[in-house]
């Protein structure tokens, strides 16, 4: 494919681009030519009063003169930025199945960063292999038959490299499987020789190639940890340029308080902050996104290294395991399955998630209408995908902590749901903030996950800025590209510059939007014309290529990326 030649030595120019660089700069016309997964140059056209252009690449009005064998793009009308980055990706497992990666290319996604959330697949040993792809079912599958051939993050990156992707990847070192593998699910602190074993391990992560350390406080068995531990983990991660992005405490009933525990860590640790999935959400948090927002700006100007993402939808997604309280998790998947077989633990189970506000729903007492089945694992419960756990409940005339239960026991605790808990002036106030970026948190399996998985970058570009005018295009595309790679340390990414990365996505600003829908969440999205990632289409003319030029991008000793 033509796409593809690029990436051995060809070329590739657009002629007559609109260019958004991703810096937040105003948009310009010009010609820019692509070789050897580079931007070699970029040619500005001057406009001229009857219409045409002056200078390009090629002579008056643009191309056409002297280049030899390269791929010429009619990009006129277009506008070409740097690729997008996904700040917030649950694609550990699918990039490895399905290394196309539809999902992502189709919305320009060109770099993706995973290990989120405190939880994923290294470092492991076989043990807490076995327990995590039990517990994270729900998040990415658990496929019969794959080559789980690593155990530590450097094994994991030289998996993605060796598969071909068709995205560059980086990885965060999850929290909540290294205190697996030192502890188990030993609810309490470190001794001393457990966090120092804590210290190794992320520290030889960070060597590998990790960009930094996720956390997922509200699951277990993260939620364990305390803040002296997280400050302890957090000043290794700053001492080899990484960052920390937590999926904090909680998001209901005390979000404020988690947000402000994460600040203090980064005070106290002196480690950069990426705030994931910044919402505030449920009934307690309706319109209180100004109190966020004014506690990051204490923290900038106090000189905190803060950012943060958000998903453009109002629903959340996770499993219907989350929900239950954090003693009911203890010990791993098989233990909570035993609980869930003991009719007194499931009586303080029900009082905690009706009455007292479980831990794992945020504090606030769970309204099963909210409660919507997106996937399941076993076949039997396929018909339960798409109903409200009170709707089944009425159907079944149970309560809803019955069909709860009943639905983690038979599952397994396989089941994903969506959580419809948020509020569209809190996430349009967040998203104005000059510390955020952009994350997609999607989940790819189940039969009808969140639409944010294929939607999320054109929802932005499409809803938010070309209908609703909430950011301008320019300043939409910098929250994409240039700000999340600079949080990253990609030096020669996420701008349109010489010398930088063909990372690019051509896209036509008037008909972008987001397709992909509650109801149909897997449609790609349109006016997304063409994707290029290190100099070879991955997607062209709104159709995947198939091309795998990705690769993952790893930090080194000194802080920055081998890229």
């Amino acid at each position: 494919m033509p796409g593809e030649r690029a990436a051995r030595g060809g070329a590739t120019v657009f002629r007559g681009a609109t260019v958004v660089d991703g810096t937040g700069a105003e948009r310009y016309r010009a010609d820019v030519r692509i070789a050897d997964g580079l931007i070699v140059e970029i040619a500005e056209i001057a406009e001229s009063g009857e219409g045409g252009g002056t200078g390009g690449i090629g002579g008056i009005g643009g191309i056409g003169k002297g280049l030899g064998t390269a791929e010429v793009v009619d990009a006129d009308g277009l506008v070409l930025a740097p690729g997008f980055i996904d700040m917030h990706a649950h694609s550990d497992l699918a990039l490895l199945r399905e290394p196309e990666h539809p999902a992502k290319v189709t919305q320009g996604v060109t770099c993706e960063v995973l290990g989120q959330d405190g939880l994923s697949y290294a470092p492991v040993d076989d043990t807490t292999l076995a327990a995590l792809r039990r517990q994270l079912a729900g998040w990415n599958g658990d496929p019969d038959g794959f080559d789980w051939d690593w155990r530590d993050v450097a094994g994991y990156l030289d998996r993605i490299d060796r598969s071909g992707v068709a995205v560059n990847a980086c990885y965060l070192v999850p929290h909540g499987t290294l205190r697996m593998l030192v502890m188990g699910w030993a609810n309490r602190p470190p001794t001393p020789g457990e966090l120092d074993r804590m210290r190794q391990v992320l520290a030889k992560s960070l060597l590998d190639g990790a960009v930094g350390m996720s956390s997922g406080l509200s699951y277990t068995p993260g939620m364990y940890a305390d803040t002296a531990e997280l400050v302890e983990l957090c000043t290794v991660v700053a001492a080899y340029g990484g960052f920390h992005a937590p999926h904090q405490r909680s998001y209901g009933e005390g979000a404020l308080e988690g947000y402000a525990e994460m600040v203090e860590i980064a005070r106290r640790s002196g480690c950069a902050l990426h705030l994931t999935h910044a919402t505030m959400n449920f009934g307690v948090n309706r319109g209180r996104a100004g109190e966020l927002l004014e506690l990051l700006d204490r923290a900038l100007a106090d000189g905190v290294d803060l950012t943060l993402d958000s998903y453009p939808y109002l629903p959340g997604s996770t499993t219907l395991a989350a929900l239950l309280p954090s003693w009911a998790t203890e010990g791993g998947p098989a233990a909570t399955l035993a609980r869930l077989d003991d009719p007194a633990q499931c009586a303080r189970i029900r009082y905690e998630v009706e009455e007292k506000g479980s831990d794992g729903c945020h504090g606030v007492v769970t309204d099963w209408a909210t409660i919507q089945i997106s996937g399941v694992g076993s076949a039997p419960l396929a018909g339960t995908v798409g109903r409200t756990v009170a709707e089944l409940a009425v159907e079944e005339r149970r309560t809803g902590t019955e069909v709860f239960l009943d639905l983690l026991r038979r599952d397994g605790l396989a089941t994903t749901i969506l959580q419809h808990v948020g509020h569209e002036e809190n996430v349009r106030a967040i998203m104005r903030h000059r510390a955020h970026t952009v994350g997609s948190d999607g989940l790819l399996v189940g039969a009808r996950p969140h639409p944010r998985a294929w939607g999320t970058f054109p929802r932005y570009l499409g809803h938010y800025s070309r209908e609703l005018g909430v950011l301008a295009l320019e300043e939409t595309i910098a929250r994409m590209t240039g700000r999340p790679a600079a949080r990253l340390g990609l030096d020669r990414r996420g701008r349109i510059a010489p010398g930088h990365h063909a990372d690019l996505v051509l896209l036509d600003p008037g008909k972008v939007r987001d397709a992909a829908t509650f109801e149909d969440p897997r449609l790609p999205a349109e006016g997304i014309e063409y994707v290029y990632v290190n100099g070879s289409a991955v997607v062209r003319e709104g159709r995947t290529t198939g091309a795998r030029p990705g690769r993952a991008l790893r930090r080194t000793d000194r802080g920055t990326l081998a890229i």
